[in-house]
């Protein structure tokens, strides 16, 4: 059943590991009919349909007889997916680590992708108790990849950003949304879009931004130097500063990521667009730089380097100047990401962090957790 799950949601556009985060997910969304990759009498057919409108059009995935030996990583990453997830689902055998790290990372695996691909997702899918050998022969199968990993580390995060002074800023605990201020004040969300209470001594701007959102609860939040920046489920973005507040209808429905430089602000929602806004501009110039039929989930900036996550698991690294996007599907569902000025990625998780690099020349990332 599990790949057949994965199958569906990568088809759907959604996250899900087991029939019920499925569910989950399609009924979250309006009533409609839902065409699945699937023969009519497979057994997720018959679970989905009781519940929702499914045309069911499809084959069993193509099953590869030959062997696969689950403890060599080569092999793996190599194999036909479906029949490696399979197999794991068959033998509890660990495998040192490499059956755990398939399992939770599977939604992605499953995908067409080059094997170095597919070695690359495994490694920063393996835990801390996996075989030491396991990471320098995924790192090798994974050379080609258009990524390198950096370091990963466990433990989950809602919201991410990087610090004035370099630190990787992160928060748990269902805070949607974190910011800093060029003085290192940390604002952060609650999961009612008020001011999250922090240790830095309230200033007349936060004081400010705090009675706004008393009575107008935010969907994001970022920081424009020293203007605070906020969405609201209607789909417009408020620039809040001592000097007044500047606000633009950027979206249709709820703003949902924020980020922003020292001029260019940033936002995602839920119509599936990233648009590029300077406050003190005419709304209508808004641009936009990228848009899926996906909500978007998470972004962040630096000035050359845009990072966007989306609600269906892929995170992207987008260079401003060129146009080029450099993708990344890490498996599970993506709660935030941060990108540092050596262009390193940084992709948030609920149980997990993963640091990589897209130019392997550029070193070590600067944010550690």
């Amino acid at each position: 059943m599990r790949d057949a799950v994965w199958q569906v949601a990568n088809h759907l556009g959604v996250v899900a590991g087991t029939p019920g985060e499925l569910l989950t997910a399609l009924l979250a969304g309006p009533r409609r009919t839902v065409r699945v990759p699937l023969p009519p009498d497979h057994d997720l057919v018959r679970t989905l349909r009781p519940l929702i409108d499914v045309v069911a059009e499809g084959t069993p995935p193509p099953t590869d007889a030959a062997h696969v030996d689950l403890a060599d990583p080569a092999t793996v990453c190599a194999a036909h997916p479906f029949q490696v997830t399979r197999a794991y689902e068959a033998d509890p055998d660990p495998r040192g680590g490499l059956r755990a790290a398939w399992l939770r990372a599977g939604q992605s695996l499953v995908r067409d992708q080059a094997p170095a691909d597919r070695a690359l997702v495994l490694l920063a899918a393996l835990d801390d108790a996996a075989d030491p050998r396991l990471g320098p022969a995924l790192a090798a199968l994974a050379a080609s990849a258009p990524w390198s990993l950096q370091w990963t580390a466990r433990g989950g995060c809602t919201a991410l950003t990087i610090a004035p002074d370099g630190r990787l800023v992160k928060r748990e605990h269902r805070v949607p949304a974190v910011a800093c201020l060029p003085d290192g004040t940390e604002l952060a969300l609650d999961e009612r879009g008020r001011l999250y209470p922090g240790p830095a001594p309230a200033t007349r701007l936060t004081h400010a931004v705090a009675a706004t959102l008393a009575g107008h609860p935010a969907t994001a939040l970022a920081a424009m130097g020293d203007t605070v920046l906020t969405g609201d489920r209607m789909g417009t973005v408020h620039a809040l500063s001592l000097a007044g507040v500047d606000q633009a209808a950027l979206h249709t429905g709820r703003v949902t990521a924020l980020t922003a430089t020292t001029t260019v602000a940033y936002s995602g929602g839920t119509d599936g667009t990233v648009r590029a806004w300077r406050p003190g501009r005419a709304p209508g110039r808004a641009a936009t730089v990228t848009s899926r039929p996906c909500p978007v989930v998470a972004l962040h900036t630096t000035a050359r380097l845009l990072a966007v996550a989306w609600a269906d698991g892929l995170a992207e690294l987008h260079h401003l100047a060129d146009g080029r996007t450099v993708p990344f599907r890490p498996g599970p569902r993506i709660r935030a990401v941060a990108v540092t000025d050596d262009g390193s990625l940084v992709v948030g998780m609920d149980d997990a962090l993963v640091c990589l690099a897209s130019d392997r020349s550029c070193g070590a990332a600067t944010a550690s957790p």
